[in-house]
């Protein structure tokens, strides 16, 4: 037999000396009803004690009884906000322990379970202890388990085999955290339960990550026009989970603070509201608000009252930022005198209040985050970033997110789409030109957007469309690093970092003869590719965010888990670009409600969703439990009304009709299911007929 590591024999040892203990304590318990000292710990003692109290015994089967469809429905809106916040970042820890005969739970301030994502392979014996959303795990009903005495503890902890107090339970292993409200409340738990077998050590610790993370979700969405301000002694922990987060009124009041930023300012969560900005740090509030309001990039530098340095990132939806412009020192609406606007819809020169970067980019998607961490490997190199994909994948905003977490952040990041531009001014648009260069020629010149972009970043999109004869020149200014103007006599120095996108695949492209072979060579120091909105395992969170930054911060709207569904079927040609102006159709549809569901969206994509589903195109197969509803339902096949003698296909199908919405009391959501088609199609077809 080969031997262990040290490390794993040793794990296994106390594994086995957990499980003997475990064992003679539950043997002494249930015999004498006295818990011997050292043998469990104090929390699953008193645990064991309060189910004693309560009248449980070991061979108890638990309460099974469901809850009723109404009651279902009425604890689903009550946790609504919770779940919204919640489903990203299950979905994140899900993925991190897929294959490993476990579930994923959340559930409400009650212990009642309102959302699960599964293992296949584990799903049923869950089911079988009624481990499931629509069942309460509080202590009254299944004796010692992680989520109801997590809950009764407040705090994170492991109920291991045999710590469980009923013995059905004894084969599940589960590790839970309490997730804390704005004013450090209960507001649910978060859960993952497996096989006690399968017990891993690290599994606590992604379980308090990620309920942290739903309370930093929390936070952020909670306070739009509100100071928020992110801050960590060492620069590199902004934007991860070790951040502190505090937010402030724009009269300095602190109103609310994150577990991290209360450790950090030493303050216990009953100390937030007699606290003030002026008293934590020594900087006004003012300072802080006018920093916003200019659009200042680099980290906020202050001090804590005790002295310490702490670097911090902005955020006041209530303060309008002033962005810089980089060319020379002119305001972003108002070019400097010897510069020509830029067509709208090819190149920009762009300071955004608080942009993306690379952090932002992780916890969604398993390739996007790979990308992430592949480019983050070049941040500060003289490498050229080649970005490909679908057209609406999110290239810009990926070069942006790059240009934004490397050195060159605080200098411009000039944008030009090379489709966009006619190509007879794509050379004087890029390499500029002097006074009287050609016909028509601006007096002064044009700087260009190469010089332009000189000490930041350059991305080029869509390259694959610049002219063949332009390729070269590009070239030339790559190797030289520097740039002559159309009419100059003398060349330019420009130093510039290179990002490039294409919808093409550019290597085809260089075979087929469109590219030049050099300049590819030139342009793929690291080529990354965005996978196409369909295929992304974040879209429920892109779909939340994209609504959320439509529909503005005074303004608050959530989608339903049917659109949700829709949307995972859909094919997005048009990927994120497309989703964002589906939702901003369907938010001026929605005519001021706070609920998008399928009623607000664009015939054409319901319908081409009904045909993919008739045709059998639409997969149905995932290892997800829905969260709605709680129980799955029934739902009755669709109606073949009796065909009356001499009635044409019209009267058939408005009688029909008539038959489910009077069967379902008028209900229309419910007839459409009765008939198997889309709400949509239903008063569509009420409509015609």
């Amino acid at each position: 037999m080969k031997a262990l590591p040290h490390e794993e024999e040793k794990m296994v040892a106390n594994e086995e000396v957990h499980s003997t203990n475990v064992a003679l304590a539950r043997d002494q318990y249930f015999g004498s009803g006295d818990v011997p000292t050292g043998l469990v710990s104090d929390s699953i003692a008193a645990s064991w004690r309060r189910c004693r109290d309560l009248g449980l015994k070991a061979g108890d089967p638990g309460t099974d009884a469901a809850l009723m469809v109404d009651r279902q429905r009425d604890i689903l809106e009550q946790n609504r906000s919770l779940l919204t916040y919640a489903r990203p970042v299950m979905e994140n820890l899900f993925a991190q322990i897929a294959n490993t005969d476990s579930v994923v739970l959340l559930a409400d301030a009650n212990s009642m379970i309102v959302h699960s994502l599964g293992d296949p392979s584990f799903i049923g014996k869950a089911d079988k202890v009624r481990l499931m959303p629509g069942f309460s795990w509080e202590e009254r009903h299944r004796g010692t388990n992680a989520i109801g005495t997590a809950l009764v503890e407040e705090r994170p902890l492991v109920v291991h085999g045999g710590e469980h107090y009923l013995d059905r339970n004894l084969f599940l292993t589960c590790a839970a955290s309490p997730v804390l409200d704005t004013g450090g409340r209960p507001i649910g738990v978060l859960d993952i339960s497996g096989e006690c077998r399968s017990h891993q050590r690290h599994t606590l610790a992604l379980v308090q990550m990620s309920a942290q993370m739903i309370e930093n979700r929390m936070l952020m969405s909670e306070f739009g026009k509100e100071l928020v301000v992110s801050f960590h002694a060492r620069p590199e922990f902004l934007g991860t989970l070790c951040e502190g987060i505090a937010v402030f009124s724009l009269e300095g009041k602190l109103l609310a603070a994150n577990r991290s930023a209360l450790f950090q300012l030493e303050l216990k969560r009953a100390d937030v509201p007699r606290q003030r900005f002026s008293q934590l740090f020594d900087t006004r509030i003012d300072e802080a608000l006018n920093y916003v309001r200019f659009g200042g990039r680099e980290h906020f530098s202050m001090l804590m009252k005790g002295g310490i340095r702490l670097f911090a990132h902005l955020r006041c939806g209530a303060v309008t930022s002033k962005p810089l412009f980089f060319g020379g020192g002119a305001s972003a609406a108002e070019p400097a005198r010897n510069e020509e606007p830029a067509p709208a819809a090819a190149a920009k020169t762009s300071r955004p209040g608080f942009p993306l970067t690379l952090n932002d980019l992780m916890g969604g998607d398993l390739r996007i985050e790979v990308a992430a961490t592949k480019v983050r490997k070049i941040l500060g190199k003289d490498i050229p970033l080649l970005i490909e994909g679908e057209t609406g994948t999110g290239k810009e905003m990926f070069a942006q997110a790059f240009h934004m977490s490397g050195p060159r952040r605080d200098k411009p990041f000039v944008a030009v789409n090379c489709a966009a531009i006619p190509e007879g001014l794509i050379e004087s648009e890029l390499f500029g030109y002097q006074d009287g260069a050609f016909t028509g020629a601006r007096k002064k010149g044009n700087l260009g957007k190469i010089l332009q972009a000189d000490g930041g970043t350059l991305f080029l999109d869509e390259i694959g469309d610049m002219p063949f004869n332009l390729q070269a020149r590009l070239l030339r200014v790559l190797q030289e690093r520097e740039v002559v103007p159309l009419g100059a006599a003398r060349a330019v120095p420009v130093d510039i970092l290179l990002v490039t996108a294409t919808n093409r695949k550019l290597r085809e492209e260089v075979e087929r003869g469109n590219f030049r072979e050099d300049l590819y060579y030139r342009v793929n120091g690291l080529r990354i590719t965005l996978p196409p909105l369909r295929e992304r395992t974040d879209l429920d969170r892109i779909a939340q965010s994209l609504l959320v930054d439509e529909a503005g911060p005074a303004r608050s709207v959530e989608i339903s888990d049917e659109v949700l569904q829709l949307f995972r079927a859909y094919r997005w040609p048009g990927n994120i670009r497309q989703m964002r102006s589906i939702l901003r159709t369907a938010l001026a549809l929605l005519d001021g409600g706070d609920l998008l569901e399928e009623e607000h969206l664009p015939e054409d994509i319901v319908e081409e969703l009904e045909r993919a589903a008739a045709a059998g195109l639409i997969p149905t197969a995932a290892p997800v439990l829905s969260a709605a509803p709680l129980i799955p339902m029934a739902v009755a096949p669709p109606i073949s009304p009796p065909v009356a003698g001499g009635a044409n296909l019209a009267e058939i199908e408005l009688a029909a009709i008539h038959r489910a919405l009077d069967e379902c009391q008028g209900n229309v959501s419910a007839a459409a299911r009765r008939l198997g088609i889309s709400r949509n199609t239903l008063y569509r077809k009420l409509g015609r007929l």
